[in-house]
């Protein structure tokens, strides 16, 4: 093990990165497993990719403001189409947004077939490049986290209707995915949320929040001692941390221990 390239002027931005993302994924991926779509977020990231993907090919400035508009507008317009098909067709909505899903994939595929640079683009859509994330990126991060919160809480998303919960998931989506890649934001959604089922209320979030933690922590540090790509690393140690949280936390076993 290398112990030396624990270096927190990486490690620490990467960390602050991880738990901003944490900070609007746990209370929607909370949503989706009670709505049952547990797809969306790779759906939804994949729309988003493809938007940055575009971008790319019209030949727009990596990282730039077009960009961002291109993947929010792909990411919005993912959205309104799963609130179509939700009202069109709400008992197939989980098969649609798989083939929502697969689609967005292969068009990525397709549109980068001539781009000599094409499978790293892929690689960095897919597992993102978080030990590189810079203080513009913490910040907008944090800026726009605070708005959907803000939004979530004040009771805003639920006055759209159908539409307020999947735009919402878009924009939360769209600013995360560039960071840590399509991987990352569904075990951010998901493994928090799966690992504190039969929790309720504030105590839910505060152990979904704390394994989410605790797993992009333990990632960060193994995948550097042991020199291995960062974001795969904390899916494993997400997922570890998932499945500890849950027989340790389990809602039987905190009841009888009051």
């Amino acid at each position: 093990m290398n112990w030396s390239a624990l270096d927190w002027g990486i490690l620490g931005p990467a960390l602050v990165a991880g738990l901003l993302v944490l900070a609007t994924h746990v209370p929607l991926g909370v949503q989706v497993l009670d709505r049952g779509i547990v797809f969306i977020d790779l759906a939804i990231a994949q729309i988003a990719g493809l938007g940055v993907i575009a971008a790319d090919a019209l030949g727009l400035p990596e990282g730039g403001i077009a960009v961002q508009a291109a993947a929010v507008s792909a990411a919005l317009l993912g959205a309104w189409l799963l609130t179509w098909t939700e009202r069109r067709a709400p008992k197939q909505q989980e098969a649609l947004i798989g083939v929502m899903f697969i689609l967005a994939a292969c068009a990525g595929i397709v549109l980068l077939a001539s781009n000599p640079h094409g499978g790293e683009h892929l690689k960095d859509l897919l597992v993102g490049q978080i030990l590189w994330v810079n203080t513009t990126q913490l910040m907008w991060l944090a800026g726009v986290s605070a708005v959907l919160l803000a939004a979530l809480r004040l009771g805003w998303v639920a006055r759209l209707g159908r539409f307020g919960f999947y735009g919402v998931f878009a924009l939360a989506v769209t600013a995360s995915v560039q960071l840590v890649g399509v991987y990352l934001v569904f075990s951010s959604l998901i493994i928090p949320a799966l690992g504190t089922l039969g929790h309720a209320g504030t105590k839910r979030f505060v152990l979904a929040y704390g394994i989410g933690a605790a797993g992009y922590g333990l990632g960060l540090a193994l995948s550097a001692l042991l020199d291995l790509p960062s974001g795969a690393v904390i899916v494993w140690t997400l997922a570890a941390c998932g499945l500890v949280g849950s027989m340790v936390f389990k809602p039987g076993r905190l009841q009888a221990g009051n």
